[in-house]
């Protein structure tokens, strides 16, 4: 069973990672940006890996570190490691070379119309360097939705779901810069379909570095560290650019069926 759910974390967290090809083929074959359609669909993917956080996320990584370590020390380092977790993510987010915001969002009809006065080579850099932030967050995000299938398949898929969501516009922020700095689809689709190639890297790490040494602890901490990176990613990225797009409401809409769906597909597994 072991092996399987290997298999099945690593099978995954590439579809989760390569979701950003998905974004980038939005940019370059698109003719328009769904606009009410992402600002849902983030809001969604915020919902569902808050809720399966602080839910079943957070209270699976408690009950290993209590089981390892004792009640009171398992407690303080259930905490301790889901913080833990927000600094590493956050850490990740302020020293990750940034030019023009990464994570700002981009619409499929600025394909269409490129400016006459663009500078190929700054907009170059920005699409690269929109890639690589865009690597490094996912680097996290793997080993995050490999652990979790480890742990549990079905919670895997969840979270993987998720982050193929939250992939889709990051997909689209490195397209089209690269697009607009060459002029090539082809390029534009490349370098964001690699941008989401550390997801799986991530995992393939995680696993050969990590997993060796695998105990109740271990998990407990691994665990409780994934539920305080999604729980930063949500509110850091995720909800921000849904409100980005302009559909406030609508994203928060998304927030609470992605919660309502996680909620009630947890009950029907009990």
């Amino acid at each position: 069973m072991f092996t399987e759910n290997v298999l099945i974390g690593f099978a995954l967290t590439l579809f989760a990672g390569l979701a950003t090809g998905i974004g980038s083929l939005i940019a370059i074959l698109g003719k328009r940006t769904n606009v009410r359609f992402l600002s849902l669909a983030l809001g969604f993917s915020a919902g569902v890996m808050i809720y399966v956080s602080f839910v079943e996320i957070f209270s699976k990584a408690k009950e290993a570190l209590t089981d390892g370590l004792g009640t009171v020390a398992g407690a303080w380092a259930t905490v301790g490691s889901f913080f833990g977790g927000i600094a590493v993510i956050a850490l990740i987010d302020k020293l990750v070379p940034s030019v023009e915001n990464p994570h700002e969002m981009h619409r499929v009809e600025e394909m269409e119309h490129l400016p006459a006065d663009r500078n190929q080579k700054k907009l170059m850099r920005m699409g690269l360097l929109s890639a690589l932030a865009i690597g490094i967050h996912n680097f996290p995000e793997g080993i995050a939705t490999f652990a979790a299938a480890l742990q549990d398949p079905t919670l895997g898929l969840t979270i993987a779901v998720a982050i193929a969501i939250h992939n889709i516009p990051e997909g689209i922020a490195v397209a089209v810069p690269v697009f607009y700095a060459t002029g090539s689809r082809k390029k534009a689709f490349a370098y964001s379909f690699l941008s989401g190639v550390a997801e799986p890297i991530g995992a393939v790490l995680g696993y050969l570095v990590l997993f060796r040494f695998f105990s109740d602890v271990l998990f407990g901490v691994l665990f409780a560290s994934v539920a305080g990176i999604m729980v930063f990613i949500s509110l850091d990225e995720l909800l921000p650019s849904a409100q980005e797009y302009g559909e406030h409401h609508l994203s928060i809409y998304g927030l609470i069926a992605g919660m309502v769906l996680m909620a009630v597909s947890l009950l029907l597994f009990l």
